[in-house]
Order: C-alpha cells, then sequence, then structure tokens
C-alpha cells in the first residue's frame, strides 16, 4: 500500500491555511495586507487555496506610498483580476495631501513610516477587526517576537508584552471595541521555504525578482534604483548593472542584488550561498537598531 509523504512544505501550507480559515472564521471583517512582495504573493494563493471554489471571504488592502515600482503596481492589478479578488488602495498621498502626515525631506527621506498612519486610517475607515500580513519570524528580531494572532490596541499599536499565548495551535481572537488583530499565516517559514513554495506551486512573480539591467547607483554599499522618486548626491553616479530585487518595497529603501539569477532555480541556490540577511538591503530597517520594533509599536504591520 502506497503512503503519501508529507514535506515540510505541505505541513507549512496546512498551518498556514488552517490559519486563514480560523481568521475568517473568527472575525467578522479582515482583510489581508498585499505590498506586491513574494510573502504577501504567497499569501494571496494560499488565501485562494484555502476558499476554493468560493471567492476569497476578504478583500485585500494595498498602501501605496506613490514610490512604488511600477512592475509591482502592474502585477498587483493582474494578480487581483486574476484571483477574482477586491481591491482596497489606502494612498499615502492623500494622507499628505489631508495634513494628516509631513512628507520627509532630504536625500535619505522617504515614505516607508508615513504609511502607517494610511494604513491605520484605511483599517478604521473600513472597519477591519483583522489584518493578514506576510511577515516571517526570520526576516527580523521584532519580527521573531510576533504570535500568530498579534493584538493591537484602539491605537493600532503593539505591546510585545501584551500578547495571548497560542497553545496547541487555539488562537484567542477576542477583543475590545475598537482594537483588532494582525495575523501572520507564514510565521513559521523561512525565506528559502517561501522560494521553494513559490517554485512548488509554479506562482508568477514581478519581473523584479529576476536579474535584469537597470540604471543604479550605490549609497553606502547598498545598490538602489536611479528613477525620479529617488533624489541623489552629485557624487552618487548612475551605471548600468544586472539586479534583482530580494525584497520589494518602496523605491526610496529597496537595496538590489547584483545577480545572475534568470530562474527560481538560480534564486533558490543563490540565496542558500548568502550571507547577507534578506532585509540586508532595506535602508528602512538600518535608522536605528530597533527600527522595525519602534514602527511596529507604531502601527506598523
Amino acid at each position: 500500500m502506497s503512503q503519501s509523504k508529507l514535506t515540510h512544505l505541505k505541513e507549512l501550507e496546512s498551518e498556514s491555511i488552517y490559519i486563514l480559515r480560523e481568521v475568517a472564521a473568527q472575525f467578522e471583517k479582515p482583510a489581508l495586507l498585499f505590498s506586491g512582495g513574494k510573502d504577501s504573493i504567497v499569501m494571496a494563493y494560499l488565501a485562494y487555496k484555502a476558499f476554493y471554489p468560493a471567492a476569497i471571504p476578504f478583500p485585500f488592502v494595498h498602501i501605496d506610498t506613490g514610490h512604488n515600482f511600477g512592475e509591482t503596481l502592474t502585477y498587483r492589478d493582474e494578480l487581483v483580476k486574476l484571483l477574482g479578488a477586491e481591491l482596497i488602495v489606502g494612498s499615502v498621498e492623500e494622507s499628505i495631501a489631508q495634513g494628516r502626515v509631513v512628507e520627509e525631506k532630504g536625500y535619505t527621506a522617504s515614505r516607508n513610516k508615513l504609511q502607517t498612519v494610511t494604513l491605520l486610517d484605511t483599517l478604521e475607515k473600513y472597519k477591519f477587526d483583522a489584518a493578514l500580513g506576510g511577515a516571517r519570524r526570520d526576516e527580523e528580531k521584532a519580527r521573531a517576537k510576533e504570535r500568530f494572532f498579534s493584538h493591537r490596541d484602539e491605537f493600532g499599536q503593539w505591546d510585545p508584552k501584551n500578547q495571548r499565548p497560542e497553545l496547541w495551535n487555539i488562537f484567542n481572537g477576542k477583543k475590545q471595541i475598537g482594537e483588532h488583530f494582525r495575523v501572520f499565516p507564514i510565521s513559521n517559514w523561512t525565506e528559502m521555504d517561501v522560494w521553494q513554495y513559490i517554485l512548488q506551486e509554479n506562482i508568477p512573480l514581478p519581473s523584479l525578482y529576476y536579474t535584469h539591467e537597470r540604471e543604479v547607483f550605490e549609497r553606502e554599499g547598498i545598490i538602489y534604483a536611479a528613477l525620479p522618486e529617488m533624489p541623489r548626491r552629485e557624487s552618487e553616479k548612475v551605471e548600468v548593472r544586472r539586479v534583482r530585487c530580494r525584497t520589494i518595497g518602496d523605491i526610496t529603501c529597496t537595496g538590489l542584488t547584483l545577480s545572475t539569477a534568470n530562474s527560481l532555480e538560480d534564486i533558490i541556490d543563490e540565496i542558500a550561498s548568502s550571507r547577507v540577511t534578506e532585509r540586508g538591503g532595506r535602508a528602512d530597517d538600518k535608522r536605528s537598531e530597533a527600527a522595525m520594533e519602534d514602527r511596529k509599536k507604531e502601527g506598523y504591520f
């Protein structure tokens, strides 16, 4: 008698789908936070698989900073159409115009921190009581403190000392009026798991993840795309190099990787031999030693 073997990817997939279904069961109005990066893409496909043949029972929410790569926005629109999902877009530019946030100035200005206000405003506007995110514990030390169900107070703030125990995969989504949860179904996945799952499921990705020629410049050891959204000093010279994105965020904070990886197999081999962390090229994480934790306490996902 043949026995089917449960691989580690199938175990991770089953755990994530279980959590997605728990969210749909426990919360009145959940949403999936979609950035256009590989983790939120995997989340989108897991949600599709979790509820198929029914429609995904919650909308995708994208916080558009106005500094996204064009390829990311194109992919987002195509994926939403493919999966038959609803898309809600929160605009950081609208928050700036309304005086809700003040745009940073200078060569290192970024809208990454500003999007926290737009995110909280969007969650409040649509009365979402749970926001699904693609964060993983192996990404960054502040992420490692997260539960699957991450409680946020009425101000959207995260208190690492005020979180619920999660024993035997029993999740407590009870909350007071005005509070909500961030939920991270792929917390136990690693970067390698994500790439291997993308290969296994043949998931299409934005072209940014594959090696391409692009005009770039270097700043403090990090290579950035030379685009209008990215102000440069006169000393920062533009050159054409073969690069790809290992992680995708705003143009202003996403470092590019010198690479020759043109396929998923090449990317997996490259990551296996890399000695640089996935977020090692993210400028927003380098502003202070506790940059991620500070942003999370303010309401960042």
